[in-house]
């Protein structure tokens, strides 16, 4: 593990292990549909998802748009976009993905949205669990996850950023 600062760990997750893993999340969702379809918890969710909606053969994948990181630092929740379709049915029959939940504060915003979706997650921390249906692994609260999306072999600020 990398050392951020004195009280965070972190790990990097590559993208052979979220490929992995989210098979191991089919695997675990697979019988419980059938699903209307996806919604993928923007942005974290986009890459988990595209790989449910493949091996699952769900052709309607839709977003929830809420922000609430800047870098490593978790500020205010900001709605962006929701999935109106999923909404009209307050979630029922839809499948509600992401790659991480935290805290716990994206996850409860999402369910207040969707309250009826199943919450799947590759990746939970102990404060969020609360909030998830299914998920694959657990991590613990203190470390820091880079996903294979985030990062290079270092943390590089998204292009966007620079200007």
């Amino acid at each position: 593990m990398v050392q951020l600062r004195d009280d965070i760990e972190s790990r990097s997750v590559t993208w052979a292990d979220v490929h992995r893993d989210t098979k191991a999340l089919v695997r675990k969702l697979l019988g419980l549909g059938p699903w209307e379809g996806i919604v993928a918890l923007t942005r974290g969710g986009l890459v988990p998802a595209a790989i449910v909606a493949r091996e699952m053969e769900i052709r309607v994948v839709d977003t929830l748009c809420i922000t609430s990181y800047d870098e490593q630092v978790q500020g205010n929740l900001n709605v962006l976009k929701v999935p109106e379709r999923a909404v009209a049915a307050e979630g029922a029959g839809w499948l509600l993905l992401d790659d991480l939940v935290d805290t716990g504060s994206t996850a409860k915003a999402a369910r207040e949205i969707l309250p009826k979706a199943h919450f799947a997650t590759v990746y939970a921390k102990p404060q969020g669990l609360a909030h998830v249906d299914t998920f694959v692994h657990e991590v613990a609260q203190e470390v820091w996850v880079f996903f294979p999306w985030d990062t290079e072999p270092q943390y590089v600020r998204p292009l966007a950023g620079d200007g």
